[in-house]
């Protein structure tokens, strides 16, 4: 049998198709599935996205969508607009001209990736933030409220923080630290002020340039700037929440060792998933803290598979991390 995950995301959707026995049939790249971004983008930009890719994969992997045997589909925004979820349940049976799929949050596809369906939470730090986690039938989200008033923890949130920390140096009202130094001169800012037109005006307030900014916090932290480190600390304490909101909620008993992993860029700064693993194991909880397994369109394949009725066994599942690794 043949299984489809689609991972969709606001800059890149990622899909792939697997067998039962574990094999990797092919996977590949596409456009952003964000629906809820542009004006006039909504459901049908995802079905637009779906049309393109779904068949030009299957083409590659040399089978039809008739013999994939059941697919999961995460899309990015999934939920956080009711009026327009019938259209995204709708948008891929007339690409598979079948029934066999689920859609729900591509969050989803991060935690059936990372802990390879095992009951667990995985939390995600990219441009913004969000967790998921499951216990037997009850999956749970927590996060993902959007910069304005959430995305605790998230790359854009270490970059706004960084940004809110180096005008409080430039100004005096913060001891001056190394992090002012290296702003100033990643960003071959003239004077101080320069700033605001450097993020205004030339990026525009752009969410991904800003978060890009968590970066030079890690940098600043690796090379022993308190100002810096105490952001990342703090990043890590709301990334620890989002995990211990979602297992209050999915209903984990308290001795139990929860499995946590992580996805997302923010993660791959040494800094960050060192603070985080410090604040997780420092915690009333118990967790046991796994590097993630698969990647999300992985995750969305191996969900796919399970929902159909047809789990891929461990010897499969070994069978597939080979192939990747």
């Amino acid at each position: 049998m043949i299984f489809l995950g689609v991972d969709g995301g606001g800059t890149k959707t990622a899909l792939c198709l697997i067998s039962g026995d574990g094999e990797l049939l092919a996977r590949q790249q596409t456009g952003a599935s964000y629906f809820a971004g542009p004006p006039g983008a909504g459901p049908q930009h995802v079905r637009r996205v779906l049309t393109d890719a779904v068949p030009s994969l299957c083409e590659s992997a040399g089978v039809t969508t008739a013999m994939i045997g059941f697919a999961f589909f995460g899309i990015p925004a999934y939920g956080e607009l009711s009026a327009d979820q019938p259209l995204l349940d709708e948008a891929p049976r007339a690409v598979l001209g079948h029934d066999r799929y689920r859609v729900d949050n591509d969050v989803v596809c991060g935690w059936a990736g990372s802990l390879a369906l095992t009951d667990g939470v995985n939390v995600v730090a990219g441009t913004g933030s969000i967790a998921y986690g499951r216990n037997g039938d009850r999956g749970v989200r927590v996060g993902g409220w959007g910069e304005l008033f959430g995305d605790e923890g998230s790359g854009y949130w270490i970059g706004l923080r960084g940004l809110q920390v180096f005008s409080q140096l430039s100004d005096g009202r913060l001891p001056w630290s190394p992090f002012g130094d290296l702003v100033r001169e990643r960003l071959a800012l003239t004077a101080d002020f320069d700033l605001l037109d450097v993020v205004q005006h030339r990026w525009g307030n752009d969410r991904g340039k800003i978060a890009a900014l968590s970066r030079l916090v890690a940098e600043a932290e690796q090379a022993g700037d308190a100002q810096a480190a105490a952001i990342i600390r703090e990043a890590a304490d709301q990334l620890v929440r989002h995990v211990t909101a979602v297992r209050g909620r999915v209903g984990f008993d308290d001795g139990f060792a929860v499995p946590v992993s992580y996805s997302g860029g923010v993660f791959n700064a040494p800094a960050v998933l060192t603070a985080f693993t410090e604040r997780l194991a420092d915690g009333p909880y118990a967790y046991e803290l796994r590097t993630p397994r698969f990647d999300p369109a992985i995750g969305a394949a191996l969900f796919a598979a399970s929902l159909g009725g047809s789990p891929l066994s461990d010897s499969a599942l070994d069978h597939l991390a080979g192939q990747l690794a």
